[in-house]
C-alpha cells in the first residue's frame, strides 16, 4: 500500500512539544505553498525546510493533502473565532446591530486570512481538490448555522429553513468577496469590502 493510499491527517498530539512542531511543520508549509504553489510542494520538501526527516513528519501528517487539510482547518478555525467574538459583541443588540456592523467580520475576516502563511494557496486548494473540498464546505456551513442561530432570536416565527438558505447564500457572497482580492488587480480592496458589507447589510435587514 503507497504512502498516499494510507496518507490521511494523524490524531492531533497531546503534548505540548509535539504540538509544538506539528504547528512549526504547518507555518513551514504554508511558507512553501506561496513559493512554490501546490503542485510543488510536497512532503520531502516540508520536511526538509522545517529540519525533519521524512518519517518524523509522517508521525503528523500521511501525505501531502493531509498536509493540506490541516492548513485548511487551521485557516477555517481561525476565521471562525473572528466570527464567534463578533457574535458575542453584536448579536445582543438584534439584526441592526449585527448589519450595522457586518462591515467589521469582513474586515477582520480578511486580515486573519491574510496573515496566514500561503493563505492563496491553501484557499485554491480547498476549492479545486476533490479530496479537500469538504473543509471548506463544512466552514461555511458552521458560519451560516452560527449566524442563523445568532438571528433567530430575534425572529421568533422565521421558517429555519429559509432563514438558513438566505444566510447561506450571504456566507458564499462575503468568502467571494475576500477571496476575489487575491486575483483581481482592478478593484480598490476596501472598496470590495465596502460593496459586500452594503450588500448583506441588505440581507440582514431584509430578514426582519
Amino acid at each position: 500500500m503507497t504512502r498516499t493510499m494510507m496518507g490521511g491527517a494523524r490524531r492531533s498530539p497531546q503534548q505540548a512539544r509535539a504540538r509544538q512542531t506539528r504547528e512549526r511543520l504547518l507555518d513551514v508549509a504554508g511558507g512553501l505553498l506561496a513559493e512554490v504553489g501546490i503542485e510543488r510542494v510536497s512532503t520531502n520538501l516540508i520536511a526538509a525546510r522545517a529540519g525533519l526527516t521524512p518519517p518524523a513528519l509522517y508521525r503528523y501528517f500521511g501525505d501531502k493533502y493531509a498536509v493540506l487539510e490541516a492548513l485548511g482547518r487551521r485557516l477555517m478555525a481561525r476565521q471562525n473565532a473572528v466570527l464567534e467574538a463578533w457574535i458575542a459583541r453584536h448579536a445582543g443588540g438584534g439584526l441592526d446591530a449585527m448589519a450595522d456592523h457586518i462591515g467589521d467580520l469582513l474586515a477582520e475576516n480578511a486580515a486573519v486570512t491574510r496573515a496566514e502563511p500561503g493563505a492563496v494557496w491553501i484557499l485554491r486548494a480547498l476549492h479545486a481538490t476533490p479530496r479537500l473540498v469538504h473543509v471548506r464546505l463544512e466552514s461555511h456551513r458552521y458560519v451560516t448555522a452560527r449566524l442563523a442561530d445568532a438571528c433567530a432570536r430575534h425572529l421568533p416565527g422565521a421558517d429555519p429553513e429559509t432563514l438558513w438558505r438566505r444566510l447561506r447564500l450571504a456566507v458564499e457572497l462575503g468568502f467571494a468577496a475576500d477571496e476575489m482580492l487575491y486575483e483581481e488587480t482592478r478593484v480598490a480592496p476596501d472598496a470590495v469590502l465596502a460593496d459586500a458589507a452594503a450588500m448583506l447589510r441588505g440581507v440582514l435587514r431584509e430578514l426582519g
